[in-house]
């Protein structure tokens, strides 16, 4: 079972029962053991040090994360200025190409005249042909 005391409960001899005010095992007109006194300032010391050491490189890693961040918007910069050039130029071949279509559009008509043309031409030279050997069959009869 617990008593008073777990909780910093202790008896004051004017006052009864008191709650106790200090967390340490030490009264504030105690005499401490300077070796103690040493080893908890340096202590203390070296965890500031620490914590200082922590916030400092986190601090770098800010840095470098915003460093990173303007590097970054540099080169979306230049890729936006990229994609609009694409984009002007991309409008500049959707226009020629517009400009061209008609003309495209005689070059397949021509081209398609030239293949009839082209039949034609084989269907004349095999009827040529044929003529050429009816005539020489007529005149070897004779």
């Amino acid at each position: 079972m617990m008593d008073d005391s777990d909780y910093g409960v202790t008896d004051s001899p004017k006052r009864g029962p008191t709650l106790s005010t200090s967390t340490s095992s030490f009264e504030p007109f105690d005499a401490h053991d300077p070796n103690l006194s040493r080893l908890a300032t340096k202590m203390f010391q070296k965890t500031g040090e620490y914590i200082s050491a922590e916030l400092s490189s986190t601090v770098d890693d800010y840095k470098l994360i915003e460093n990173m961040n303007r590097a970054m918007m540099g080169k979306v910069a230049e890729m936006k200025q990229m994609s609009e050039a694409i984009g002007v130029k991309n409008q500049e071949l959707n226009r020629k190409y517009e400009e061209l279509q008609p003309l495209l559009q005689k070059i397949d008509d021509i081209e398609a005249t030239v293949d009839k043309l082209e039949a034609a031409a084989y269907q004349l030279d095999s009827y040529t042909i044929r003529l050429e050997n009816k005539f020489k069959a007529l005149k070897a009869k004779k």
